[in-house]
């Protein structure tokens, strides 16, 4: 297996700006491509180490080092993550909200439960729990990186509260909107039909944050208009399923087009809570590298199995082009002219 550290690495960006990332929202650009991207001069990156060095055996790894997968608690794994050593950080935590409700799937009341890591365990260990992880991921988050955390009502409170008490500089509170939600079946409240997901910014040792931010390919995927924090996206339909469901699974549109906007092709992307490995995929069909975590064995065979399915597709020179596009937009309507009368 090929070291991941001896790959291009990415460098922060100064300013918004596009580079090779245009051509990535066609298609994501070949290895030789990879290999050979550089950015500017004026912004150099310290040599990085293997970030997993002294770690076991990966759970499943692609041969050529560029994308790996642990099996584990993530707060054992991450002790063994060196400091400052990835891009990025796209990861969907538990939301604590397995608390013996029902909810709809497939037209039928079904129970909310997911299992016991998605189980609150009072506020206080909530807390610490949500504390421990984000230190963690400030730890190996290169200064000038970008980290991104999805969630609900029931979890993102205490994911923004200490994210601004680690020190890192939100940017945006991404609404996904999802046009097709589950019915509320309870008619008690509003139908939840959306999801929130903080994008924020590791500073450096000064406070300052240059991050990379692809705003000109973001505008060009919309249409030539700034593309705002309301993403209309689907969920994740039954082609990326087809391996195994999770219960929280993102759809790959919405965990590409932020690594396109907020990461360089080649850059390192962690998600720490894998479930069934949405992000690797993203990162591989876009040209990045991955580093994954994930303790439940029969949610890592399912990554295991599109991980390896992605690395297939890209090694032969057909990845699944990014879904980075906005979702389209109502037609204005226009009011009719009126005639002059003669």
């Amino acid at each position: 297996m090929r070291d991941p550290s001896k790959m291009t690495e990415s460098r922060p960006a100064r300013g918004p700006r596009a580079t090779d990332l245009t051509r990535a929202a066609g298609g994501a650009p070949t290895l030789h491509e990879l290999s050979s991207a550089t950015d500017a001069p004026d912004t150099p990156s310290p040599p990085t180490d293997n970030p997993a060095a002294g770690m076991p055996p990966a759970h499943w790894a692609a041969e050529d080092g560029s994308a790996q997968l642990w099996l584990g608690d993530q707060a054992e794994i991450f002790k063994r993550l060196a400091d400052e050593s990835v891009d990025c950080i796209w990861t969907d935590p538990p939301y604590f909200l397995s608390n013996d409700g029902s909810t709809c799937r497939s037209g039928r009341r079904d129970s909310v439960n997911k299992g016991a890591w998605d189980r609150s365990r009072g506020q206080v260990a909530d807390d610490a729990f949500t504390e421990a992880w984000l230190t963690e991921c400030r730890r190996v988050l290169k200064p000038h990186g970008s980290i991104w955390v999805s969630g609900t009502l029931h979890g993102y409170l205490l994911v923004g509260g200490w994210l601004q008490r680690l020190g890192f500089r939100l940017l945006n509170d991404i609404i996904w909107e999802k046009p097709n939600p589950p019915p509320n079946l309870g008619c008690r409240c509003f139908t939840h039909a959306t999801e929130i997901v903080f994008w924020a910014v590791k500073p450096d040792a000064r406070g300052q944050t240059r991050h990379v931010f692809h705003y000109a390919a973001m505008r060009t995927a919309n249409g030539g208009r700034q593309m705002k924090n309301v993403w209309r996206l689907l969920t994740a339909g039954a082609g990326e399923r087809r391996h195994g469901r999770h219960p929280t699974q993102k759809p790959l549109a919405l965990v590409e087009r932020a690594l396109l906007a907020s990461t360089d092709p080649g850059a390192l992307v962690l998600d720490p809570f894998v479930g069934s490995g949405t992000t690797g995929v993203a990162a591989i069909a876009t040209g990045r590298r991955f580093i994954g975590i994930e303790q439940d064995p029969g949610y890592a065979a399912i990554a295991g199995l599109r991980l390896a399915e992605a690395v297939g597709a890209r090694d032969a020179g057909t990845p699944e082009p990014p879904a980075v596009a906005a979702a389209p937009t109502a037609v204005r309507a226009t009011r009719p002219r009126k005639r002059k009368t003669p």
